[in-house]
């Protein structure tokens, strides 16, 4: 696990109307603060990486979808500095992922829907404030592809 990465279970009240699906509050006490929220749509095998920001903390939750969601440490100094985690997100483990700035970031669509993921930002969206990387970039030793077994 990636130091100052937080995984936190969320509250889905379902009943035959539908659902209401809990995401982040003020009140919870990971809650840093507010700046956007945008939605972010993949179809089936589409990678939308490496996404690195500077300053701003996202949490994010797959609404609709799976996503496997790669992380790498490039933040000078930390203990878990070069480590890569996968977290598996979706319907089936639906949880707010909190990543603080300096951790590449991106995702990976999988299943048979189009994901989307919601970004709930500590900051609005500033494109100096963000590097991205081509999800193949050499600079990160991640294999975006299918592993069997």
């Amino acid at each position: 696990m990636i130091d100052g990465v937080k995984i936190i279970p969320l509250r889905q009240v379902v009943d035959e109307r539908g659902k209401i699906m809990h995401m982040l509050k003020a009140t919870d006490p990971h809650f840093i603060g507010f700046g956007e929220i945008y939605f972010s749509s993949a179809w089936p095998g589409v990678i939308k990486a490496w996404h690195i920001h500077r300053t701003m903390t996202i949490n994010n939750a797959v609404i609709s979808g799976r996503a496997k969601l790669v992380l790498f440490d490039l933040r000078e100094g930390s203990r878990t500095q070069g480590e890569v985690q996968e977290i598996f997100v979706g319907e089936d483990n639906y949880c707010l992922v909190q990543i603080p700035p300096g951790i590449a970031n991106g995702y990976k669509a999988y299943g048979d829907k189009m994901v989307i993921m919601a970004n709930c930002a500590t900051e609005p969206h500033d494109p100096r404030e963000m590097a991205r990387l081509d999800p193949f970039a050499t600079e990160i030793p991640y294999n975006w592809s299918l592993k069997h077994g």
